[in-house]
């Protein structure tokens, strides 16, 4: 098993009240998965994400709610076990405290939005 090549995209700062064409903003590279942050607040972040084919997120937790959607390819994303394949223009949402994963078996990108606020909120 090859080792996982993760890389962050440098920061950029987007444009406000510009529209963005997300699936264009991120490339796919090859043997990488690549992380662009489009927002990062400490309430939250969107970020847009590829994974060349083979390449995977290892499983993991979080504490909040993430949101996933599919903007180019197919996506395999692995909640408490339960495998779930997603294609273009599908979303999920991964429950917080879940074990999750997501693994590309062909390249995808996706959009991840995680909101760390309003919890206490919810009745």
């Amino acid at each position: 098993m090859k080792p996982e090549k993760n890389k962050i995209a440098p920061s950029l700062e987007f444009e406000k009240s510009k529209a963005l064409i997300i699936v264009e903003i991120i490339e796919y590279v090859p043997d990488s998965v690549v992380i662009k942050t489009i927002i990062k607040k400490t309430t939250g972040n969107i970020s847009a994400i590829s994974f060349d084919t083979g390449e995977k997120l290892e499983e993991k937790t979080s504490p909040f709610d993430t949101f996933v959607q599919i903007i180019d390819g197919k996506a395999e994303i692995i909640i408490d076990g339960n495998s779930k394949l997603l294609d273009t223009g599908q979303s999920i949402i991964i429950p917080a405290h879940s074990r999750h994963s997501i693994k590309a078996n062909n390249r995808f990108k996706m959009i991840s939005t995680v909101i760390k606020s309003g919890y206490e909120e919810v009745s």
